[in-house]
């Protein structure tokens, strides 16, 4: 079947709330992040081409734009190669003029498209370096290198390199020869190849820059990886004659490890900057304009509570990824969709783990008052790196706010220093740290060892007991006021590491459900029941204690348990307020005949 183009209209026979619908075919982008594809194959397409007027109207050199992940920094990349390069076939630079007819920039003024296929480009992504040692990053950074000079290949029959040049060109590209030196200054052989070649400036553009840095930073090889970086964009970005302009896109702004250093031509543009807020996320009018297309206005508070938040320069803008992947399910299923936290899976969740099982009572404590709706205040350190993140709590908050973790609320100065307060942007995120970061809190615990906490359990020792969960807690995020299912599901994840012991909750037993029940696999052993009582007084913890007993002994819990076979049983009631625990015990080893 041949394969439906842009404007191509199909009939969609699906009875909704008795309707019949005729819309536009066009499937969103998911994952594709390659321009042209977008356009020639007929996906929506929200029209960031006013990016490049920008660019040609501001005139910086250097170009680092900082975004979270999966806001559309490749697809920018892309777009930029297309409308730029001269791709030294006639053909293929009209057919590339052609992708941007209807879009805003083609709108604009001869000023702007005579730069259409115009330059030299090179375009490669760092994106693929994400490998567990340093040899295996360094041949994965050798092959995107290599790529880029295959696709330029046609300067090996250009009369205007000589023979060195061709032969250095050769090394790279055909007999992989390239000693480490030339790999090195690769990008700005190119660029000066090219020039040769063209008799203009070259257009360099490096999408994702930092992926190496962050994936050396977790695997143990960042000082190797920061020396080839920094070598690498050296010679092309600071002393290089061939320049025109340079695009470099990552997560964060990294200068202290002196890849940038002495480039006083260097323009950082983080979410932070007035500038080109809009080119990265959707702008709500976007997002208006795509769910009225798809038919999907009334869907729009919800994907506003879940999605939108964030804020670039003075722009709101929503998560495209997350956009594009609601709009994907909701429109093929034509059925009501809850919305899902589409981008836990896709940003730097590694090191966010790796930074929050440092654990520290600060950091925990910042969470806990975050997830629970509250914003904090936190100094702002733009140039932070990866291989600090860990020396201070502030820059993990900066590394969580520049990389979308947190959305900013507010913003003051005082003397020198930028302070702003931060909160957690949307239910998406919120979503995310209460499932994955607090799992992982859940995790830390789960793997210390809590033989002393088993082995009081089994002898009854009530302050020992009471003090090593009230310590656990203390470790802990909870969240929605301390309701009992916190403290409910606290207790069944510590207890369920004792060998030999099951946990059973709410189980039916006697006249009721006791909250919890500890079952060894022998019942010739003592079995745990476990009362538990929230108080809103510290005061009161005692009390609760004794009427969970009570309950414990009213009800008949132990009853379920004799029909089971066990004839010895231990009665605990236990109290909680906020953090602190307190357990009593009614042991009971007489044996039921």
């Amino acid at each position: 079947m041949k394969k439906l183009i842009f404007y191509d209209i199909v009939i969609l026979k699906n009875f909704i709330q008795g309707k019949w619908y005729l819309m536009k075919y066009k499937p969103v982008p998911i994952g594709v992040d390659n321009f042209k594809k977008v356009i020639t194959d007929g996906y929506y397409y929200v029209d960031k081409t006013l990016f490049i007027k920008d660019l040609l109207d501001l005139k910086g050199e250097v170009n680092l734009f900082t975004r979270p992940r999966r806001f559309g920094k490749s697809l920018n990349i892309s777009m930029l190669q297309y409308f730029f390069e001269n791709a030294d076939d006639e053909k293929v630079n009209n057919e590339n003029k052609k992708l941007f007819e209807g879009l805003k920039i083609k709108k604009e003024s001869d000023e702007y498209t005579s730069h259409m296929c115009s330059y030299p480009v090179i375009n490669i992504s760092l994106k693929s370096a994400k490998k567990d040692n340093f040899k295996m990053a360094y041949e994965a950074l050798k092959e995107v290198i290599i790529g880029e000079y295959t696709r330029h290949q046609f300067l090996l029959e250009s009369y205007e390199l000589n023979d060195r040049q061709k032969k250095i060109f050769k090394n790279i590209c055909i007999d992989d020869t390239a000693t480490d030196s030339e790999i090195y200054n690769s990008l700005k052989f190119l660029s000066e190849c090219l020039y040769i070649h063209h008799k203009k400036n070259v257009i360099i553009l490096i999408d994702e820059y930092d992926v190496p840095l962050e994936n050396a930073y977790s695997k143990g090889f960042y000082d190797e990886m920061i020396g080839f970086i920094r070598s690498f964009f050296e010679g092309v970005l600071k002393t290089n004659k061939s320049l025109n302009f340079a695009v470099i896109t990552g997560c964060l702004r990294i200068s202290k490890e002196s890849i940038f250093t002495g480039l006083n031509n260097l323009k950082i543009v983080s979410i932070l900057s007035a500038n080109y807020g809009e080119y990265f996320g959707f702008l709500p009018k976007e997002v208006k304009k795509m769910f009225e297309f798809y038919d999907l206005a009334s869907n729009k508070q919800i994907v506003e509570e879940w999605y939108n938040g964030y804020v670039f320069g003075d722009k709101k803008v929503y998560n495209p990824w997350s956009i594009i992947n609601y709009i994907d399910d909701r429109y093929y299923k034509r059925v009501e969709m809850y919305p899902k936290p589409y981008w836990s899976n896709t940003s730097s969740n590694n090191i966010v783990r790796k930074l929050i099982e440092r654990n520290t009572a600060d950091i925990k404590d910042s969470i806990e008052e975050l997830i629970n709706g509250r914003s904090m205040e936190i100094k702002i350190h733009e140039d932070i790196t990866y291989g600090d993140i860990e020396l201070s709590n502030e820059n993990i908050w900066n590394f969580l706010f520049f990389t979308g973790y947190l959305k900013k609320v507010s913003e003051r100065f005082q003397d020198v220093e930028l302070f702003i307060k931060v909160k957690i942007p949307n239910k998406e995120l919120e979503y995310i740290y209460k499932n994955k970061i607090i799992n992982w809190f859940e995790q830390i615990i789960r793997e210390k060892d809590l033989t002393p906490l088993y082995k009081a359990l089994l002898e009854g020792n009530e302050d020992t007991i009471s003090d090593i969960i009230s310590d656990e807690l203390m470790n802990m995020i909870s969240y929605n006021d301390y309701k009992e299912s916190f403290y409910h599901g606290f207790l069944t994840g510590i207890l369920g590491k004792m060998e030999n012991y099951s946990v059973v909750s709410n189980f039916e037993s006697g006249l009721g459900r006791p909250d919890m029940l500890v079952k060894p696999r022998s019942v010739r052993k003592e079995a745990i029941i476990i009362e538990i009582k929230i108080v809103k007084n510290i005061d009161d913890m005692e009390t609760a204690c004794s009427e969970a007993l009570k309950q414990i002994e009213d009800n008949k819990y132990e009853e379920g348990l004799k029909r089971d076979g066990f004839r010895k049983f231990i009665k605990y009631g236990v109290a909680f307020y906020k953090k602190e625990c307190l357990v009593k015990k009614n042991k009971s080893l007489k044996l039921i005949t």
